[in-house]
């Protein structure tokens, strides 16, 4: 059985950094992209930062230059370093994984509870 896990939420001012965690917990699986969401206007949820198991990356425009997606492939582990937060940042943050289980063929998406990062103005 798969499981995320996120840490790294809080409560931080306008112009400071928090560093989100993300860990996939089970075994018999291999990760492709690993990636954080947030919801949105008119969307369930929008794409912020993702990264696939070669390190690839892409950001939404909102956040380009300010936050960077990074994957410890070892450790199943993925983390967004959050710097010069924003008010509009305020969001809960959740953690995706596309993977193949072992004996299957097609990938999955497995979703974390989310985690509630505040930017204070």
């Amino acid at each position: 059985q798969v499981q995320l896990v996120e840490s790294g939420g809080g409560l931080v001012q306008a112009g400071g950094s928090l560093r989100l965690s993300c860990v996939a917990s089970g075994s018999g699986f291999r990760i492709n992209t690993m990636g954080w969401y947030r919801p949105a206007p008119g969307k369930q949820r929008e794409l912020v930062a993702i990264i696939t198991s070669g390190g690839d990356t892409k950001y939404t425009d909102s956040i380009k230059g300010r936050f960077t997606i990074s994957r410890d492939n070892a450790k199943n582990t993925v983390y967004l370093q959050m710097n010069s937060l924003k008010p509009e940042d305020t969001a809960v943050y959740y953690c995706n994984a596309n993977l193949v289980l072992t004996g299957f063929w097609l990938p999955s998406d497995y979703w974390g509870q989310g985690t509630q990062v505040t930017v204070s103005s």
